[in-house]
């Protein structure tokens, strides 16, 4: 079977799909295409790969070899190519800690009527001495999946498929010609999804979401918040210990002390809902009231932290502090962009004393949850953009504890089938993950999971 009718089965998709075509008669149809004319289709592969990178991180064509074979009206080129790249440095753009040099990449080019689309897209470095705790080199966990030729009704499928992502979540595009790109990086994020889905060793599920016509680089840009893995912030004063004895499962959600899940919408302040989070839970536990506090407040008054460009919640605890408290969302509400600080005291309904730094192991950690209530913590948010559902438990080195990108909110903790996971709040709405939720493993420190956990202190 070609490799892409599992992944539209995975994703729901194509359930009851005719089968792909033989193939031994699509390779009949394919044959060995001389460098001058793969040349055109290399040229724009390469093109694809480099877009919305920075200048100076621009990666170049180097070895090409392929086959083409008729599809439809056009014609399909499967490429192999080595790419330089220059080594990367800036933590804000590589995701892994890897200086790439050469890459070697796998290409599926459609090329009808003189117009290319980049259909797949498969890239991994051709030697790496990164591991993991069990010496896992990368390139093992990397594999180039997917390296049959696609069937030649794959454009028309995935044309389906995208149309129905685009009226799912009404999508609209300023031209055809950006409705074609964002076709072709739809189509490459189900490839990523793949990826993702065969290397995770949890229960979670990848594949189509609201953010499947995003590259990576847009969504971290946009959704993703750098300045945790670069400046950890104030230093704040460890929290007393209270031992590690806890009950087998814990949830807030069943208990009152959390909100509904919010939406940070187009901006990077996840940071200030994790924060916001937290207060509600600490403010409910000790006041017996739980109030829907505003974002919006620290985005705008908040001057040490960049409100949409990320933020730390360190800085966040004793901006509330400094400031006399926080208003309520229906006071002051969320807009999801920068405005002149409009906040009152006199409107302020919840304070906080203090704020206290937490212990970085897991046991400690559940058993402060179970006590004092939901925890501030921040997380590497690999695979993310493509979940939908289960636990999700990501091999180390792809998910790597030192590069934290995102802070959430830890509500609860326990196991399904016997996997122990977190319960986390995220703030991309609810038509996201778990109506909102994302479950994460525990016991691992993944992802980072433990590496920023803090709480404000209400006395």
């Amino acid at each position: 079977m070609a490799p892409w009718l599992p992944l539209l089965s995975l994703l729901g998709l194509l359930l009851g799909a005719d089968p792909a075509p033989p193939r031994q008669a699509a390779d009949a149809q394919a044959r060995e295409a001389a460098y001058p004319e793969l040349l055109g289709p290399a040229r724009f592969a390469l093109e694809m790969y480099n877009r919305g990178r920075a200048a100076g991180t621009w990666a170049t064509l180097g070895a090409v070899r392929g086959r083409v074979r008729r599809a439809g009206q056009g014609s399909l080129y499967s490429l192999k190519a080595t790419l330089e790249e220059p080594p990367c440095n800036d933590p804000t753009v590589c995701q892994l800690p890897v200086s790439k040099k050469t890459l070697l990449c796998s290409f599926e080019v459609l090329d009808e009527l003189g117009k290319h689309m980049l259909l797949r897209r498969d890239c991994g470095p051709v030697d790496t001495k990164v591991t993991d705790d069990k010496n896992e080199t990368l390139s093992s966990v990397l594999p180039l999946l997917n390296k049959e030729p696609l069937p030649q009704d794959f454009s028309v499928r995935m044309a389906s498929i995208f149309k129905e992502f685009v009226t799912t979540y009404n999508r609209t595009y300023e031209s055809k010609e950006e409705a074609e790109w964002r076709m072709s990086v739809f189509s490459n994020n189900m490839m990523r999804a793949q990826k993702i889905q065969a290397l995770d060793r949890g229960t979670a599920q990848y594949g189509i979401t609201k953010f499947s016509d995003l590259t990576e680089e847009e969504f971290r840009t946009i959704y993703l918040n750098p300045l945790l893995r670069e400046n950890r912030g104030k230093k704040m004063r460890l929290a007393k210990s209270i031992g590690d004895s806890a009950p087998p499962e814990w949830d807030w959600r069943n208990k009152g002390a959390v909100t509904q899940v919010k939406d940070q919408g187009m901006c990077g302040s996840c940071w200030a809902f994790s924060v916001t989070g937290n207060v509600e839970g600490q403010w409910f536990l000790k006041r017996g009231s739980l109030l829907s506090l505003s974002e919006q407040e620290l985005l705008d008054c908040d001057k040490v932290d960049k409100a949409c460009l990320g933020g730390l919640p360190s800085n966040a605890y004793s901006a509330i502090k400094t400031l006399g408290g926080l208003e309520t969302e229906d006071d002051y509400s969320y807009r999801g962009h920068v405005q002149t600080c409009s906040f009152s005291a006199k409107k302020a309904r919840v304070y906080i004393n203090d704020s206290v730094e937490l212990s970085q192991n897991e046991q400690k950690l559940v058993a402060w949850l179970a006590q004092k209530g939901p925890i501030s913590v921040a997380i590497n948010a690999f695979g993310m953009q493509f979940y939908r559902r289960g636990i999700s438990h990501p091999l180390r080195p792809l998910c790597s504890p030192w590069l934290i990108d995102h802070a959430v909110l830890l509500v609860g903790y326990g196991n399904r089938s016997g996997i122990p996971f977190w319960a986390i709040k995220n703030s991309w709405g609810t038509d996201w993950g778990e109506e909102g939720y994302y479950y994460l493993h525990r016991g691992s420190g993944a992802c980072g999971v433990n590496t920023m956990a803090s709480s404000a202190v209400v006395d």
